[in-house]
């Protein structure tokens, strides 16, 4: 059998985050009965990443074993495709490695999280933004980011009961872009994230944001391994997985 691997976008929204469980649907469910209605027998998958309820992905990677060696890529993305909801979307399939994992192999993922910076909501960008109607300064957001990046501790910035028992991560870059006068993108990169991390990150950059804090404040946070003194966490619709590099 040859080793696929797919890259593949999904709308969170109707789902309970991407890991498979038992009466609730979630992506890889819907991945994998894909799969068994066109092998016909259960085919195990592989993911770079797990995300959360209601949080989306542009570039989720995935790899399985293809009973069927004959087919060809685009013979399996096709065929995925037709089997798939109309909320994943197979974007292309190749044939990899033999024992390829995107989970271990990847060497960066990539986060985008977008805001709705603007007084008036926009009905049509409800299930992929975070609206947030108040003024941000963006300068300060900048400086408390780049308290960050690089080799930390992120105990502070995961989501409660997180069982991680390495809690150091790497950011390797974050950037706060204004993507027009209206929208905001906080572009996170990194080997690998704690739960709830990312969204945490924006949580608390909001809060430089609003001068709530001074961007020093951001520091004191991560230094202090406390998830009590973190802002929480911003909502899961804003947020992408938007690409995975091997």
């Amino acid at each position: 059998m040859k080793r696929v691997a797919v890259e593949f976008s999904y709308d969170g929204t109707d789902f309970f985050g991407y890991q498979k469980q038992n009466d609730v649907r979630t992506v890889q469910g819907e991945l994998e009965k894909a799969l068994e209605r066109i092998f016909k027998v259960e085919v195990p998958t592989y993911a770079a990443g797990r995300t959360d309820t209601g949080v989306h992905a542009n570039g989720q990677v995935a790899a399985f074993d293809c009973p069927l060696d004959r087919l060809t890529e685009d013979d399996i993305r096709n065929a995925i495709n037709a089997n798939l909801p109309r909320d994943i979307y197979i974007k292309k399939a190749w044939f990899a490695p033999e024992n390829f994992n995107p989970r271990y192999e990847a060497k960066r993922r990539i986060y985008h999280y977008f805001i709705l910076n603007s007084q008036s909501n926009d009905i049509f960008l409800r299930r992929y933004t975070w609206w947030f109607p108040y003024k941000l300064d963006i300068e300060a957001m900048r400086q408390a980011a780049s308290y960050l990046v690089g080799e930390h501790d992120f105990t502070a910035f995961s989501k409660r009961g997180e069982d991680d028992t390495n809690p150091i991560r790497t950011i390797t870059a974050l950037r706060i872009v204004r993507l027009r006068k209206d929208l905001i993108l906080i572009r996170v990169e990194g080997i690998s994230y704690l739960r709830g991390m990312v969204r945490s990150l924006v949580a608390n950059l909001i809060k430089v944001g609003t001068n709530q804090w001074k961007p020093e404040r951001m520091l004191e946070v991560l230094e202090s391994k406390d998830r009590s003194k973190s802002a929480g966490l911003a909502p899961a619709h804003g947020l992408f997985l938007y690409k995975v590099l091997f």
